[in-house]
């Protein structure tokens, strides 16, 4: 199991103020529920040796780096959701990067497109990633279906430390990637699978 532990990263997703926050700027209804279950899978992943990576979005304030369709949210005078330097874009209480974390800055759904992710996962020896995070059908469901592409295996989702604007939302996204062959454990279950 050592072996295992130690080519398996713990990708934390878009864990910051503006996603899980009651005031967030892009507040995900059942972000802030995940909270106590995402800090004990990190505590857990260090404590086993598991590589913990911070993914999270840090956008430029005139929005020049996000997705079209959110840029109306961004320009001179405008706080744009997670805009870099901006509270929104801090990680939510209770989460730190510590030494020997990484943090992965990326600007679109999934952690894999456009950013260095994958080549840092392999010259780190990491073959497999375990996934938490917010929201399910969009950044998680993309970076899960990246990393299946990329043949990680297993790739694995913690159900109750994920989470989307609704229950029926994130289940039936967790069904569908289940259905592709990703593990989909609930916190307890990965834990007393690492004991």
């Amino acid at each position: 199991m050592e072996n295992t532990r130690n080519h398996t990263a713990l990708l934390v997703i878009d864990m910051q103020k503006d996603f899980v926050e009651e005031d967030g700027l892009m507040r995900v209804d059942g972000g802030k529920a995940i909270v106590p279950a995402v800090i004990k899978a990190v505590e857990v992943a260090r404590e086993l040796g598991i590589l913990v990576v911070w993914v999270v979005r840090e956008h430029d304030s005139l929005g020049r780096d996000v997705e079209l369709f959110r840029r109306h949210f961004y320009g001179l005078g405008k706080v744009g959701p997670t805009s870099k330097g901006n509270t929104g874009a801090e990680l939510v209480d209770g989460l730190l990067i510590k030494e020997g974390d990484y943090k992965l800055v990326k600007t679109r759904f999934s952690a894999f497109f456009a950013t260095h992710l994958h080549s840092f996962l392999q010259s780190n020896g990491i073959n497999s990633v375990v996934i938490v995070g917010v929201q399910t059908p969009n950044c998680i469901r993309q970076t899960v279906f990246d990393a299946i592409a990329l043949d990680y295996q297993p790739v694995t989702v913690i159900v109750d430390a994920t989470a989307a604007a609704t229950p029926d939302i994130h289940f039936a996204n967790i069904r569908d990637m289940k259905n592709v062959g990703v593990a989909t454990p609930t916190l307890q279950e990965w834990l007393d699978n690492n004991a």
